[in-house]
């Protein structure tokens, strides 16, 4: 399998291929992320290899990809304050500015998180931040991706 799944995410996570995969939802994929400088930071995949944007969903797929991601960002949260009492919150944004497929962000945040980037999006953290490999999705995350699984079992069960 190596990388290859990197390059078709929908296409590996409907294969059964894509290892970042959390859960299934009956409108996408609960995924982690491949960088994890804000620990639990996931997304939500479309299963629509086609919907580039929300709108591309028939009216009953919106409303199944947004409760899924409402779900997937309730289980952060609830994962996220399990493990770091510094938790504050989470994020979500369906962007699709750099990927041409539907998907949406959830990034938890932090008490620790330095002062200037609290009151910002995440997107304004340093380049190095995205690309630091200690910060790159392994072994050492399986704890908070374990514990966003568990939760998304209880929610979504």
């Amino acid at each position: 399998m190596g990388e290859r799944w990197r390059a078709d995410r929908i296409g590996s996570a409907l294969r059964g291929e894509n290892p970042t995969v959390m859960r299934r939802f009956q409108a996408g994929f609960a995924v982690i992320g491949d960088t994890q400088f804000l620990p639990g930071y996931s997304l939500l995949l479309t299963d629509d290899p086609a919907a580039e944007r929300l709108s591309d969903l028939r009216k009953g797929e919106r409303t199944a990809f947004l409760a899924a991601m409402d779900c997937l960002g309730e289980a952060v949260e609830r994962a996220c304050r399990r493990l770091d009492p510094a938790f504050r919150r989470v994020n979500l944004e369906i962007l699709g500015n750099t990927h041409p497929f539907l998907h949406a962000h959830i990034w938890p945040r932090y008490e620790w998180e330095p002062a200037e980037r609290v009151i910002g999006p995440v997107w304004l953290y340093p380049a190095e931040s995205w690309t630091d490999p200690r910060y790159a999705l392994g072994p050492q995350h399986h704890p908070i991706r374990r514990t966003i699984t568990e939760e998304l079992a209880r929610l979504d069960g």
